[in-house]
């Protein structure tokens, strides 16, 4: 697939929650439109896919949006936002990125993911959430201790599941032992780390992916893409190749109640720090009980 790349200035960069992420925080922000990796394993069943005010006619992963001015439209809308979420929503929370990874490839060459950080650390919100795919989070480790000093700082690790490759989908855009080395580095950098299984993939050793989770995460988030898709049923990955290639792993991995089963699962390892949809993404965390 042909990779179409622009660079826009925007006027604001703060978006105001809503939907899925209202209970998560008060503001998303995002240095691109589009993502490079809509074209790999992530992207087959990535809910940002459905939505089509953010395709604008295009095909998911075709296209990235660079927005130049990033660091300077949250500097010019700091006040204003903040402000705003003290009042409405209690706190100043911002979710980095709901529908772009702040670290696609490109990030290495516009680094707006790294000037917005850097503004952020003259002017914090109350809480910051890092959610990307990729290992290239640890790229700005000589950051992020200015940053933990001034928020509350969280980074949401993606790692769908145990396996590289699920039956005819393409490869990750990072392998899963890369992004488990970059959460062991986060952590050891005294850092906070949640891994997010969103959505979950067909787990083949449970017991030892929710090990190594313990030993590089302290907490882990599990979604499942019925009622995390945006539908109530999953409808909207229903249309995707995704299904299809999870029941050809294990069959009842498409049913809501397998997430609930590796939950159990991911209890015995990281005991009250399993967060379960919404709740988990806002960073409650708690035992896995039978009703969950």
């Amino acid at each position: 697939m042909t990779l179409h790349c622009t660079t826009v200035e925007v006027r604001n960069i703060l978006t105001r929650a809503s939907g899925y992420l209202r209970p998560v925080c008060s503001h998303s922000l995002q240095p691109y439109r589009g993502c490079t990796y809509g074209s790999a394993l992530c992207g087959v069943g990535c809910y940002v896919q459905h939505n089509p005010w953010l395709l604008r006619g295009e095909r998911w992963g075709s296209f990235l949006e660079a927005r130049s001015n990033a660091a300077a439209a949250y500097r010019a809308g700091y006040a204003r936002e903040r402000a705003w979420a003290q009042r409405a929503r209690g706190r100043f929370s911002i979710f980095l990125s709901s529908s772009c990874d702040p670290f696609v490839p490109q990030e290495r060459e516009h680094r707006l993911t790294h000037a917005v950080l850097a503004a952020m650390v003259e002017l914090p919100p109350d809480e910051l959430i890092v959610q990307t795919h990729s290992h290239r989070v640890t790229d700005y480790l000589e950051l992020y201790p200015a940053l933990a000093a001034r928020t509350a700082l969280r980074f949401h690790l993606s790692i769908e599941g145990d396996l590289d490759r699920l039956p005819g989908l393409p490869p990750p855009a990072s392998t899963v032992e890369r992004r488990l080395a970059a959460a062991a580095e986060l952590r050891a950098a005294d850092l906070r780390v949640v891994i997010t299984c969103a959505p979950l993939h067909p787990l083949r050793q449970p017991e030892v992916f929710f090990r190594r989770i313990a030993a590089v995460a302290d907490a882990v988030v599990l979604d499942h893409f019925i009622g995390g898709d945006g539908s109530r049923d999953g409808s909207r990955t229903a249309h995707t190749q995704l299904p299809a290639a999870m029941r050809l792993v294990v069959s009842e991995s498409t049913q809501l109640e397998y997430r609930q089963a590796m939950a159990r699962v991911a209890e015995r390892h990281l005991p009250g720090r399993v967060g379960l949809g919404q709740a988990g993404f806002a960073g409650r965390f708690g035992p896995v009980e039978a009703d969950r």
